[in-house]
């Protein structure tokens, strides 16, 4: 058997596995460990388990991972991020689709402190659900702006999936942070403009709210976020500026949340427990993942699949802009049918050679990924922020959920064209 078959094989029986629900890191693991044993030796198996792996996860930088991860879980466990909700409420609430507004802009505002999609969504769903219900908004518009606000932790810094994308593909964190930041911010630009375009369509579905709120009580509701607001400067800003690495970057931010938590009086013991719990069960999937890609990515070099994949795309005479948009659409459609992380860690390895061989940065190309990769957190029928806010609230349907995100499905699609059209919208940055 040639290596290129061995290597079709192997990805044929990855996605045997993923439709038997085998774990995704099990999967990879599984097959790219055998696949080395097949096609190279088995002592060159064992030898990436103790010496790559293990060298590997001894990099000091890999600890960026839960150090984001925790801080995330500390601003989320003791209600800080109720201010945020509070704030937005009182500026734009009383407005036509005011209240859907406030849970786009209230999740931007959390995910600047939180790297979870999943995180943001029941942070953010447990606030607004009832108050949406409430003002009597329409309810697949309800649960399609919570759903999908929580999908701008994975693009607004700090991201869990750009730390991935960094590690797997050996770019800089800080870079890539900086990169994402103006997409994120652009992403709830275009929701909130999808929003009030939809309630002034069909005014029923996002009623003005009856609110009476002072200039002076909007002004007063900004000190709530002014803690928040300062961690995110200092963590990221910190970052950006080069005063901290990724690592000391995800410390700080930790420790801040534990000590703003405190002053506030918002951390109880049993809150503090299970945010280090929840932290430690997410960085160990992630750090699983990293595993299983390890092996399957090795597994994929010795073979020379995406170096195949790469020699015969620029074989093709289309243009190079037509391959990178097929590629795109096979991640979207992967995101869709399976875990988008997951899926982005598999196939990195196999596209990545052939986007570089073509000739697009590696930055912005990641940022595209990240974009994609949180599109799929929302599109039937795996989107995981769905099935959260259904656990909220499961007076509404699933498919209710996926009904009400179609309009920001569409938000996102806009927002990948523009960032293929206009890639300056990343790289200006760097």
């Amino acid at each position: 058997m040639s290596m290129t078959m061995a290597g079709i094989l192997g990805i044929a029986i990855l996605f045997t596995l993923f439709f038997l629900k085998v774990p995704i890191s099990f999967s990879m693991f599984i097959v790219g460990f055998i696949g080395i044993v097949v096609v190279a030796t088995p002592e060159s198996a064992f030898s990436l388990l103790s010496g790559n792996i293990w060298g590997e996860f001894s990099k000091y930088s890999l600890s960026v991972i839960p150090l984001y991860i925790l801080m995330g879980e500390i601003i989320y466990r003791s209600g800080i991020a109720k201010s945020l909700f509070d704030t937005a409420y009182k500026w734009v609430g009383h407005l036509r689709g005011g209240m859907a507004w406030t849970t786009i802009l209230a999740s931007a505002g959390f995910a600047s402190i939180c790297g979870s999609n999943a995180a943001s969504s029941a942070t953010m769903g447990t606030m607004a659900l009832p108050e949406l219900k409430k003002y009597k908004y329409n309810n697949k518009l309800s649960a399609g702006a919570v759903a999908a606000g929580g999908t701008l932790g994975i693009i607004i810094p700090p991201s869990t999936v750009l730390i991935i994308i960094a590690l797997q593909s050996e770019q800089s964190v800080s870079e890539l942070f900086k990169a994402s930041l103006i997409p994120g911010l652009l992403l709830t630009l275009i929701f909130i403009v999808l929003i009030g375009t939809i309630t002034r369509m069909k005014p029923a579905y996002g009623p003005a709210a009856d609110i009476q709120v002072t200039m002076k009580d909007k002004v007063k509701s900004l000190l709530g976020i002014i803690p928040i607001f300062l961690l995110f400067i200092f963590v990221i800003g910190g970052l950006f500026m080069g005063i901290f690495t990724p690592t000391e970057s995800g410390a700080f931010g930790a420790f801040g949340a534990i000590v703003l938590s405190l002053v506030m009086r918002r951390l109880t013991w049993d809150s503090f427990k299970m945010a280090v719990i929840s932290s430690l069960k997410s960085a160990s999937m992630v750090v699983m993942l990293i595993v299983g890609a390890i092996y399957f990515g090795r597994f994929l070099t010795i073979t020379r699949i995406p170096f195949e994949i790469a020699q015969w795309t620029q074989s093709l005479s289309i243009p190079p802009i037509l391959i990178l948009a097929l590629i795109i659409l096979i991640f979207i459609a992967g995101g869709a049918l399976m875990d988008a992380i997951g899926f982005l860690v598999l196939a990195i390895p196999i596209f990545s050679p052939t986007v570089y061989a073509l000739g697009y940065d590696p930055i912005w190309f990641s940022v595209v990924l990240c974009v994609v990769t949180s599109l799929g957190a929302i599109t039937p029928p795996v989107g995981i922020n769905a099935y959260v806010v259904h656990g909220i609230d499961k007076s509404i349907p699933v498919k209710d959920i996926f009904k009400g995100l179609t309009l920001f499905i569409l938000g996102y699609l806009i927002v990948i064209v523009l960032l293929l059209v206009f890639p300056e919208i990343v790289t200006f940055v760097l």
